[in-house]
């Protein structure tokens, strides 16, 4: 009797353990990491743009530098920021996966903010306050410098980290092909994702911004660092539930093996039929065939000895000796666009004179009512609502329009995005350049304020500029690349970034050099009314006039096809029912 009952036992505990081994494991993603995302990235936001704004005020007050000397140090920020993206999405894809490197960029966002946090604490970190009987202002110490450099080092290896990881890590949690809503539901994220970024915006140039006017250095860098703390805190809760999408090789690893093979099989002729076998293509994929172009690049792919330079699976044995047809078109294709790409450097160093901008609030009458006055950091919010106002209105307004009476059923074409874009920040510099010298003349022969109101509307005309332009740059390159090289037109477009912050740092090297020589007020002076701030916003526009006209040079090089024109609305539009 007692063996029955054991052996009853035991098969229930058998039935138990089938049930549990046959119950579906809870699936990791979804929507419910997409918040623990978004609030790590929107909270990283607020803490790094928040510090942006006042910090030429920062450098110029309390570091005693010029504006030349700040603006510079600025721009190189920016630009080490920008080409850091490019490190961080590399490091993401090859070695340490998104998940890493997002913890990681977190980290050393909060430390390099805690780092500018102890320079506005501790005395001995920044310059002693100036002496204003003797007018004597101490320049900083190579020590004070260097604490001040690393934390702009760190906030930059932390952004370079998070950004270009962030809303590919989200999409990574919603990759989900059995899923029929798959497509919307990522459509969906990355409106969200977006609209957070422009809210995270406002808060930052508002909320922060307004913290450091009226509480202090002290105050206004220890809440970005708090927010940094809370931003890891949410983030590290999801880390059980992420789908952690392995490292593989990257794709600008692919570009320096076709240019290392190809160049090693200079002295190869190319086969007289690409369809005689000779050229390698990926099992995996179908056949491709290679493009007139750079046929110099198409001996990269040549098979010399299959038996030597093919596994049994038919793939390469040596990466760096024998690349695929696909790795060849996708390199021509990234080096096509390069001509087009490198206007976007100009027009991003017009877009970036938001210092200057800031000074020039600062200088003027921003007050809204007698106990309320605009941070002069604030203003460029209305450069981001314009931003935002147009993408709405253009979306849902302009495009059926022009899809019903101009027959443009996708609105306007990347190339004239681009163009209009162009000439929009040139405008826009030469309404600052005119507000510039009406407020000088005033400040100086009537000694009095003009409105901060009147900055309006080049900002307005900038968020225009910033609505049409780099939404055609993505969009063409999105036209000229091939789905694998989906996550390319980011990077390209934070490397125009970085370029243009290092082009704007050695113009105004050369610019407060080359005015300021032989005992002359340059036109950076760090008093308004003795320099000609106006005069370097027409050297903006004019740079920017020279540069559209190069545009116009490039749209002759590209034949844009209707299968151009209809790949990329494929990719970037999503469902929509008067772009079918």
């Amino acid at each position: 009797m007692e063996l029955e009952m054991e052996d009853d036992n035991l098969d229930k505990y058998s039935d138990k353990k089938k049930l549990l081994d046959r119950a579906p494991k809870p699936r990791k993603g979804g929507l419910r990491t997409i918040p623990l995302i978004i609030v790590n990235e929107s909270l990283e936001k607020v803490a790094s743009y928040g510090l942006m704004p006042n910090m030429i005020f920062y450098l110029t007050k309390d570091y005693h530098m010029d504006i030349a000397s700040g603006s510079i140090i600025l721009s190189l920020w920016g630009a080490t920021s920008n080409a850091l993206g490019i490190f961080g999405a590399f490091l993401s894809d090859s070695y340490l996966g998104r998940f890493r490197v997002i913890v990681l960029g977190s980290v050393f966002s909060f430390l390099g903010i805690s780092l500018l946090w102890l320079t506005a604490t501790i005395p001995y970190l920044k310059p002693p306050p100036c002496d204003q009987l003797k007018h004597n202002c101490y320049s900083p110490t190579s020590t004070q410098l260097s604490v001040l450099v690393s934390a702009f080092g760190l906030i930059s290896i932390g952004a370079g980290c998070i950004r270009p990881c962030s809303m590919a890590f989200g999409a990574d949690q919603l990759d989900n092909k059995e899923n029929p809503n798959n497509e919307r539901i990522l459509q969906s994220f990355i409106n969200w994702y977006y609209a957070s970024t422009g809210f995270s915006a406002i808060i930052a140039l508002t909320v922060i911004v307004f913290i450091q006017d009226h509480w202090g250095w002290q105050v206004g860098f220890a809440v970005p660092a708090i927010l940094m703390v809370v931003s890891i805190l949410v983030f590290l809760l999801g880390s059980s539930m992420y789908v952690r999408v392995k490292p593989s090789q990257s794709l600008f690893t692919g570009f320096v093996q076709v240019l290392v093979v190809a160049y090693r099989k200079r002295k190869i002729s190319l086969p007289p039929n690409e369809y005689d076998g000779s050229l390698h293509q990926d099992v995996e994929l179908e056949a491709l065939s290679l493009s007139d172009d750079l046929r110099w690049l198409n001996k990269a792919c040549i098979t010399k000895d299959p038996e030597r330079d093919l596994t049994p699976d038919g793939s390469p044995s040596n990466p760096w000796a024998l690349c695929t047809v696909e790795q060849v078109n996708a390199l021509k294709a990234f080096l096509r666009v390069i001509p087009m790409w490198s206007t976007g450097i100009i027009f991003l160093l017009s877009m970036g004179q938001l210092s200057f901008s800031m000074l020039q609030a600062k200088a003027m009458n921003r007050h809204i009512t007698s106990n309320f006055e605009i941070p002069a950091g604030s203003f460029i919010v209305f450069m981001i609502l314009t931003v935002m106002i147009w993408v709405g209105l253009y979306d849902r307004i302009l495009v059926p329009l022009l899809a019903k009476h101009a027959r443009l059923p996708h609105g306007l074409s990347p190339k004239v995005k681009i163009g209009i874009g162009l000439l929009l920040s040139c405008i826009g510099n030469v309404i600052g350049a005119m507000i510039e010298s009406v407020r000088r003349q005033r400040a100086i022969l009537e000694g009095a304020e003009m409105s901060a109101i009147w900055l309006i509307p080049q900002f307005t005309v900038l968020g225009l500029a910033e609505g049409l332009n780099p939404t055609g740059q993505l969009e063409f390159y999105y036209s000229q690349f091939p789905k694998s090289m989906s996550s390319i037109p980011m990077a390209l477009f934070a490397m125009a970034s970085a370029v243009s912050s290092l082009v704007g740092s050695i113009l105004l090297k050369v610019l407060d050099g080359v005015t300021g020589k032989g005992g002359k007020e340059s036109w950076l002076s760090s008093d308004l009314n003795k320099g000609h701030i106006d005069y370097y916003y027409c050297l903006i526009a004019f740079l920017g006039v020279l540069n559209f006209v190069y545009f116009l040079f490039c749209c002759r090089a590209y034949a844009y096809s209707k299968e151009d024109k209809n790949r990329v609305y494929d990719k970037i539009d999503g469902e929509t029912d008067y772009r079918e």
